[in-house]
């Protein structure tokens, strides 16, 4: 089997789960090429594990001071380069495609009547069930449009009475006590985060973001955007402050950090996330970066018992492999039934 394999890059959480998922394609000797979008090439980092992957323009939001723009997502994205990348890229000699959100493979894909699994965070809320902001209608259109798929199977904190799957994490990974509060808020001006830790002399905080480089001021130690250690970091932690994504979150339950989200404002799928936080009493969130809010927090930052979940991506793997597309649910029955509490 030949698989193209697309992943929005605009995170790093959905590039997070496509380096798990390689990991177990690789082992079984599985023959996928990896194509990227939604950043400029010269900013994707520590990428080894897709080998000659490729890049597109892609789609993507533009933000600004922790919001999703409307105007600058207009603006600066270009549809008909978009439609061009469509059209130009061959999916001729693919058997499958699967998409983490990915426009351009998803369209290329169903144009050409291939088969487009869709694995991520953004195919659950296919299902009723889960949690969905009602406030940005027009982002939930939005993602049942972006990236179409011929099956979606999503993955999520719950399976919210659904055939969804628990998050894609490396469940090796294990947390450990620590002091520091690793704060990763990449959508939000640095500048004004920084400021704002700044009046918390008290505690000892880690900012990580891309445009960072490494410095330190005062209490805060500023750390320019690397895999290991990002992961070195959290992993020793005592609590984490970070915008309403998916999977660094997931990555947070699984080791049993305290977690206080803020979503990106306009971003439907941000807000929802805080909704099943706040349904689930797995995490906490602020709607604004408020200096009072966060000290409280701070102040009173509950501890929280590790979500132990399963090698998902192993057993993803394995499932699409098998070629038996159209029945998910004992999967995720079987995937819920190995999560457990440590």
């Amino acid at each position: 089997m030949k698989i193209l394999y697309g992943v929005q890059g605009t995170g790093n959480g959905h590039i997070s789960r496509a380096r798990m998922m390689a990991k177990h394609f690789a082992a079984r000797n599985t023959q996928v090429d990896y194509l990227f979008s939604g950043r400029d090439p010269e900013r994707y980092f520590d990428m080894e594990a897709f080998g000659n992957y490729q890049t597109r323009t892609g789609l993507s939001f533009a933000t600004r001071n922790g919001a999703i723009s409307y105007w600058h997502t207009l603006t600066e994205s270009h549809p008909v380069q978009f439609v061009q990348e469509i059209r130009n890229l061959d999916v001729s000699g693919y058997d499958l495609i699967i998409t983490d959100f990915e426009p351009v493979t998803a369209w290329a894909g169903k144009l050409a009547g291939k088969p487009v699994i869709g694995i991520g965070h953004q195919y659950a809320f296919h299902h009723n069930g889960v949690p969905s902001s009602q406030r940005y209608w027009l982002s939930r259109v939005i993602m049942r449009c972006f990236a179409p798929v011929s099956f979606g199977l999503g993955l999520h904190w719950s399976d919210f009475g659904g055939p969804i799957m628990p998050p894609i994490i490396n469940p090796e990974v294990e947390g450990k006590a620590g002091d520091k509060i690793v704060v990763y808020l990449p959508f939000e001006n640095q500048q004004t985060v920084t400021a704002l830790l700044m009046q918390l002399p008290e505690y000892h905080f880690v900012q990580y973001s891309p445009e960072l480089e490494d410095n330190q001021c005062h209490n805060v130690q500023l750390r320019k955007t690397s895999l290991a250690g990002f992961k070195r970091d959290l992993a020793n932690s005592r609590a984490v402050i970070c915008n309403a994504g998916f999977e660094l979150i997931s990555e947070c339950l699984h080791m049993g950090k305290s977690v206080l989200a803020k979503p990106v404002l306009g971003q439907g799928e941000q807000d929802a996330n805080a909704l099943a936080l706040r349904q689930l009493e797995v995490a906490d969130t602020i709607e604004s970066l408020d200096l009072n809010a966060i000290r409280r927090w701070l102040n009173n930052c509950p501890s929280r018992q590790a979500i132990i979940y399963p090698d998902v991506a192993e057993a993803l793997v394995d499932w699409v492999l098998d070629g038996n597309y159209n029945n998910p649910d004992a999967l995720a029955r079987r995937l819920w039934q190995q999560t457990s509490s440590a």
